[in-house]
């Protein structure tokens, strides 16, 4: 099953949000796509459906039970904190190699035609103690998708998250760039901005509004031709 890493220039940017609009437009072409979000923080029961593993699941179509979270996100701890200090704080430790694993094992899965793996932070955001979310990537090569703002300093975070994961090898399909609130830079002038440093790698807006199903419907298009696995 090709893989696609949905990763951030930082937290709180919108990866969740891109990532569920990337599954609806998968599905509505008739693709069966699935999600995996192996680490989450700040994680409530009681908050479920709006948290990042409720909300993928959603995307998908699927019941948010405890069957369906514990599948979609195995790792999940209360605290607003790294996951490695999140895990801390219950007395757990996260094994890197468990984690990657899990990501191979749902790779190795059939019935499903893509699957979309949602980092938690940034790119160089710890996972371990010894490990950041790009080593993470690194350890699974595929096409990344990457999550940037439009804040104030966007460009400058964006722009090095990009140049780090492609210095890791890996090749990035698209800039999904999430609207981030008032007040910021204008939207489109930021977007201009950010891809006149980007070299050939697409930027796409995605708005908080309506008009993210457009964009949704071109990062379709660019994450197909990046995995090159012929899906239509």
């Amino acid at each position: 099953m090709p893989l696609v890493w949905i990763a951030g220039a930082g937290t709180d940017l919108g990866k969740t949000y891109v990532a569920a609009a990337l599954l609806r437009a998968l599905r509505q072409r008739g693709l069966q796509p699935d999600a995996l979000k192996p680490v989450a923080s700040g994680y409530s029961r009681d908050t479920a459906a709006d948290s990042d593993p409720g909300r993928l699941l959603a995307a998908l179509g699927r019941p948010i039970d405890d069957a369906n979270l514990e599948q979609i996100c195995p790792l999940r701890f209360a605290a607003p904190l790294s996951p490695p200090l999140a895990a801390r704080m219950e007395g757990r430790i996260i094994a890197f190699d468990s984690v990657a694993g899990m990501v191979r094992a749902r790779m190795a899965a059939s019935g499903r035609q893509l699957l979309l793996v949602e980092t938690a932070g940034g790119v160089m955001s710890p996972l371990t103690d010894s490990d950041t979310m790009l080593d993470f990537m690194a350890a699974c090569p595929a096409p990344v998708v990457l999550i940037g703002g439009s804040y104030l300093g966007a460009i400058s975070h964006t722009l090095t998250a990009l140049a780090v994961t492609r210095a890791a090898g890996l090749p990035v399909a698209a800039v999904a760039l999430s609207q981030s609130a008032e007040p910021a830079p204008p939207f489109d002038e930021t977007a201009a901005s950010l891809g006149a440093f980007a070299g050939n790698t697409p930027v796409l807006c995605f708005p908080r509004d309506a008009g993210a199903d457009a964009a949704a419907d071109a990062l379709a298009d660019a994450v197909l031709h990046a995995v090159g696995s012929g899906l239509t």
